[in-house]
């Protein structure tokens, strides 16, 4: 009989795998068990090739930030079988007036989502190099995560942002951030040489502010 602790096991050529418990033989799998276990594991592994494990959903604190819209087809940005989105600061960043003083359209009249990135590009373009004396340079400025590619939302970015606020808020605070302010929050968007588009962030209503009241931002970024 075998040494105690120690196993035998049988090589003459009997398809299977067995061992001997000091008494008799005992199977671990059949081949067919064996097949299925294989072809379980390559499924799996081509779901994760195609799905990758690091593909965020709304509400989840990714690169930086707290994601709150995943693009969907028509979308600027969208990608057919990827994930992208976009990605809120945790916090505000100030209170702070829309442009810096200076009076004059700056041609940033995207309201649509993908439009906030050329929206901020455009105003800065006009009123100075991410300066912080002014909401979109102030947003740009802005370096959460280690990234430097945020921006003042568009319009319908801001409604986005608006629309998953208590996600935000949630995530948020679990990162170090804060709750959005009950008051007006900047869009990117441009509606006269004196004002642009501001979200009232109680009930949703939409105003056209001038550009030298203060008032919140809360800066974007694309993934």
């Amino acid at each position: 009989s075998p040494a105690t602790g120690l196993m035998i096991y049988q090589t003459d050529g009997t398809v299977g795998f067995y061992y001997y418990n000091g008494s008799s033989w005992e199977g671990y799998y059949s081949k067919a068990e064996v097949d299925t276990l294989i072809a379980n594991l390559q499924t799996q592994i081509s779901y994760l090739v195609q799905k990758p494990r690091d593909s965020p959903s709304v509400g989840d604190f990714y690169q930086g930030g707290v994601v709150f819209y995943i693009f969907v087809d028509g979308d600027t940005g969208y990608v057919a079988g990827e994930t992208h989105g976009l990605i809120a600061a945790v916090a505000d960043q100030s209170s702070i007036r829309w442009d810096n003083g200076r009076s004059e359209t700056t041609g940033a009249t995207g309201t649509a989502i993908g439009t906030g990135s050329a929206n901020t590009d455009a105003i800065i373009n006009k009123q100075g190099q991410t300066e912080t004396s002014y909401a979109a340079g102030l947003a740009r400025a802005y370096t959460g995560g280690g990234y430097n590619d945020w921006f003042l939302p568009s319009k319908d970015e801001l409604n986005k942002m608006y629309l998953n606020r208590a996600t935000i808020n949630t995530t948020a605070a679990s990162n170090s951030g804060s709750n959005f302010a009950t008051n007006y929050y900047w869009s990117s968007t441009e509606s006269y040489i004196s004002k642009a588009r501001v979200k009232y962030f109680s009930n949703g209503n939409w105003l056209e502010s001038e550009k030298s009241y203060a008032r919140y931002v809360r800066a974007v970024r694309a993934f």
